[in-house]
């Protein structure tokens, strides 16, 4: 075999298409698609002689001498492992590519709140026709333009945010850890500490924030208290940012004028294939736009991110830099 690398692609861990890596390579690789449901034994074999990984949580974790140097997560999140079990002189890298489409999402819900047009005026016509409504008659819509969208956390999701905000003509507020220079998209760039700021201002609130301890409940009853009457607040990034009690007394109050969510605080388990995504019944809200954490989900997004797979493993068999490097392995075998 000579130099030749050897991939361990894992199936069912929260990317379709794994059979379209091998043809994406310009490198020689070996390549083995294998299930996280197949035998664990052999499963812990074959990892242990790859030099690199491709997918989610090993079930049993990385075995002990094993000879891999790269674990290649095909999505963002990778909050399941860290640098302690990773083996020393082995990297972890993530993969984005879902930012754009995630911010169309966003900009669609964004344009409903504003129009009305599919909650409100398309429904009215089916069934009323005009209903005493035409080019000068009838309720006013609302329009993007003129208002203000507050980021939290600007990172590749957030800039594609802002980036169509900004084509609509809205002001744009951002907030990171640290400040960043974004001449022509940003107006207003803060930190943590200019969160109650960004609130008070911002006609729509969008989270892009990850999850931890850093950011558990940072939106809390405080935050929604100093919220303009009209905003809208925006989640799609992950659900623990936003304290859920808070979130859902804030929406069924009509404290703010309504959400959009896209992330949440219960998935489907082996216990519940299908539960509610709240202990809270948003479901039954009219104010606010729901979606089950599919705002990425693309055809073309699953695509994006094996081309970046398959290129980081060319770069990882020509010697090259590795992109999107998370962290470096700690643990001593």
């Amino acid at each position: 075999m000579g130099n030749k690398k050897s991939v361990l692609v894992m199936r069912d861990t929260g990317m379709n298409n794994n059979e379209t890596l091998e043809e994406k390579l310009t490198t020689d690789w070996n390549v083995e698609i294998m299930s996280i449901k197949d035998d664990a034994n052999i499963f812990d074999k074959v990892v242990k002689n790859m030099d690199a990984v491709v997918g989610g949580a090993i079930p049993n974790g990385i075995p002990k001498k094993s000879k891999l140097v790269l674990y290649q997560v095909p999505f963002t999140g990778y909050d399941w492992i860290t640098p302690a079990e990773l083996p020393m002189g082995a990297v972890l890298c993530n993969t984005h590519e879902h930012e754009t489409t995630i911010a169309e999402h966003l900009l669609t819900a964004m344009l409903e709140w504003q129009t009305g047009l599919m909650r409100d005026t398309h429904p009215v016509m089916r069934k009323k026709s005009f209903y005493g409504r035409d080019i000068n008659k009838g309720p006013h819509h609302r329009e993007m333009r003129g208002t203000t969208v507050g980021i939290i956390g600007y990172g590749h999701i957030g800039r594609e945010v802002a980036r169509r905000c900004k084509a609509f003509d809205m002001t744009v507020m951002a907030l990171s850890r640290k400040v960043r220079q974004e001449p022509g998209i940003i107006d207003w760039y803060g930190t943590v500490k200019d969160l109650d700021e960004l609130l008070t201002k911002s006609d729509f609130v969008i989270n892009c924030a990850p999850g931890g301890q850093e950011t558990r409940n940072m939106i809390n009853k405080h935050c929604f208290s100093i919220m303009k009457p009209d905003s809208i607040i925006a989640n799609v990034g992950r659900g623990e940012v936003i304290q859920e009690e808070a979130l859902y007394e804030a929406l069924s109050t009509r404290r703010i004028r309504g959400g959009i969510i896209d992330v949440w605080y219960n998935y489907p388990s082996k216990v519940n294939s299908n539960p509610w995504p709240s202990k809270f019944p948003f479901h039954k809200l009219d104010n606010v736009i729901m979606s089950p954490h599919n705002s990425a989900w693309t055809q073309a997004m699953s695509h994006r991110r094996w081309d970046f797979v398959a290129a980081n493993l060319d770069r990882l068999a020509k010697g090259a830099e590795l992109k999107n490097i998370c962290f470096n392995g700690e643990r001593v075998d």
